[in-house]
């Protein structure tokens, strides 16, 4: 049978009282001693930002606790499936190939592992619903077993481009947009909202905010998933996420630790270098990750980098012990969780085998061990670094005490479960989906206005041709994002068509789109990541040409804006989630006033060392 999750009598209803009981009946004396408020009506926790459940009672549930469930609960892993009990058979196949077990009920019961992350790809996320009744099968599967410890559900919810739960959920303006409005209460909104439907969803941990400074704009793998250039301006946003997502019962992880801001490689498929010098990084790097320490940061999550001057040896940082233990515990006075970036990333597996990477981990001080690839390797490594005495027992206790520290502070041993009321009371709701409108509406910026194009007038451009790239959603929003600045623009009383033009269009696709045009008062041109060999170059240049007034929206990096001359007005949404393509829109047809300010420099494209647009540029009318 499969879980349905979808109607009133589905798995994601409160289980009964009999049912509690005997999945928890391993727990009983830990449920007994622990005094957490109950939660919220609406799914939030009334009173998460402490637990009364003391050290000693924690550190007695440690001591009842076997080698091998110590072990385990220093693991947060995948797991394939929507059920946790009953997933698809292609799902159960891939879970037998890369772990060896069905279900994440298996996963549980073979290697008893303290948390678990969703993602889409692994068929975790596919509506509030069967989220909630995945998260309420993953926690019955675990307290049903002996001595069993509720789980840490985790994921990667930053929103903009990295969001694994889309829609009906709400899905906010990402940390650059956010970066861009410039405003600490928003952010603190975003997260609150974002966090609450988390919770709501069953989900206590997630990946966010992003503390990395970008300084490079050639990063690879943060770009405008940092709130910006400008270190103070992100350490005060990052505080304000965190007091956010923690205001809503979940535990918030700044990330990349010491600071991914400054690389030209891809962590997930290289070992990226960091230059700076300890003074550097102290002024440039350090800043975002202070200031979330002080706002009381659950959980901080460490970088796949090598930063030489914090570490001579050139370890990554995820397995540097002058860096996680010397920094950011001693130094810093940081004593929360630390989690490991996934551990299946080429960065933490250049230097050391997979057998070798999680021991040095928790040696280095690290507390949670990521998604490793192959968990049977990475699991039976760790306990043997314990039985050979590498690791002693001492030193998973202490990782064990900071995780369940964690779990009761979030309400885990009174109120694992959730509901399918708390679900429709949080999740996507109107008020939520409102807020997301209105904070985005805020970060829109204007870059170029030639001859005061924008805002376009529906009596002279009100036919309008909306030609550009169209990626994958990032985050399950309806898209292509042609077709919804078509579909927004036509709302807004303009006659709008789309014409996917691709990210690197060929000249039969720019041949068409410049047909396109000839018949059209204006051209809007979706932009996205414009190289100096782009032919998405080329197609707006062949555009511009026409004579037609072309308006580019830079959908990813602002950077767009310096290889895009003669272009009558161009704005950057940072993002092509329908939520700021949408507030593009409204910006473009004169709804909203663009209010956005760049939060990072845009230099020239002819010449780097020059600053065409410094950061708080943005024009307005």
């Amino acid at each position: 049978m499969h879980d349905s999750g979808t109607g009133s009598t589905g798995n994601t209803s409160q289980p009964a009282r009999r049912t509690v009981l005997a999945a928890t009946a391993g727990l009983t004396a830990a449920l007994a001693m622990s005094a957490q408020p109950a939660d919220g009506a609406d799914g939030s926790a009334s009173g998460a930002a402490a637990g009364d459940t003391s050290d000693r009672r924690l550190r007695a549930l440690i001591s009842r606790m076997t080698l091998e469930e110590k072990v385990g609960q220093l693991f947060v892993m995948r797991v394939y499936g929507h059920s946790a009990t009953a997933p698809d058979q292609a799902d159960i196949d891939a879970n037998l190939k890369e772990i060896g077990v069905r279900t994440a009920a298996e996963l549980l019961a073979r290697y008893r592992v303290g948390g678990i992350i969703y993602f889409a790809w692994a068929h975790n996320t596919r509506d509030p619903h069967q989220i909630a009744a995945l998260s309420n099968g993953i926690q019955r599967s675990s307290l049903g077993l002996p001595r069993g410890l509720p789980v840490l559900i985790s994921t990667d919810q930053e929103h903009g481009i990295v969001a694994r739960v889309g829609k009906p959920a709400t899905l906010l303006p990402g940390a650059m947009a956010l970066g861009a409005g410039g405003s600490r209460g928003d952010a603190r909104e975003a997260g609150r909202i974002g966090g609450a439907e988390l919770r709501a969803m069953g989900i206590r941990q997630n990946y966010a905010p992003v503390a990395d400074v970008n300084v490079n704009p050639a990063n690879p793998v943060i770009g405008i998933r940092s709130f910006g250039a400008d270190p103070e301006a992100v350490a005060g946003l990052v505080a304000a996420q965190v007091k956010g997502y923690q205001s809503a019962g979940i535990a918030a992880t700044s990330k990349h630790f010491p600071g991914h801001g400054d690389t030209e490689v891809d962590s997930h498929y290289g070992f990226p270098k960091i230059e700076h010098t300890r003074e550097e990084w102290a002024r440039l790097d350090a800043p975002p990750f202070r200031a979330a320490i002080r706002a009381g940061i659950d959980s901080v999550m460490t970088a796949h980098i090598m930063v030489p001057a914090l570490d001579p040896a050139e370890d990554p940082a995820t397995l540097s012990r002058p860096i996680l233990t010397g920094i950011l515990r001693e130094e810093l006075g940081y004593d929360g969780v630390v989690v490991t970036d996934s551990l299946g990333m080429e960065g933490v597996r250049t230097k050391y085998g997979d057998d070798r990477v999680p021991v040095l981990a928790l040696k280095a001080g690290v507390d949670q061990l990521l998604n490793p690839p192959k968990l049977d390797v990475a699991w039976n490594a760790v306990l043997n670094a314990v039985r050979n005495g590498e690791l002693t027992e001492a030193r998973l206790d202490e990782s064990i005490l900071r995780i369940l520290r964690l779990k009761s502070k979030l309400g885990l041993f009174k109120k694992p479960y959730v509901t399918d009321a708390g679900v429709d009371r949080v999740v996507g709701t109107r008020a939520h989906l409102a807020a997301a409108d209105r904070i985005a509406a805020r970060t829109t910026t204007l870059l170029v206005n030639e001859r005061r194009l924008l805002p376009l007038s529906r009596r002279t451009h009100r036919k309008i041709l909306v030609v550009g790239a169209d990626p994958a959603s990032p985050s399950g929003t309806t898209g292509p994002p042609t077709t919804v600045l078509a579909t927004a623009l036509t709302e807004l009383g303009f006659t709008a068509t789309a014409l996917s033009t691709g990210t690197a269009p060929t000249q039969a696709v720019i041949d068409q789109a410049v047909a396109a045009a000839r018949g059209v008062d204006a051209v809007v041109a979706g932009t996205y990541n414009v190289t100096a060999a782009s032919t998405q170059r080329t197609l707006v240049e062949r555009l511009v040409a026409t004579g037609v007034p072309v308006v580019a929206i830079a959908v990813r990096n602002p950077y767009d804006v310096a290889r895009l001359p003669g272009v009558g007005a161009c704005l950057a949404s940072y993002s092509w989630t329908d939520t700021e393509l949408r507030a593009a829109a409204r910006v473009v047809a004169g709804r909203v006033a663009p209010r956005g300010r760049l939060p990072v420099p845009v230099q020239r494209a002819d010449d780097p060392a020059q600053v065409l647009y410094p950061v708080g540029y943005g024009l307005s009318y």
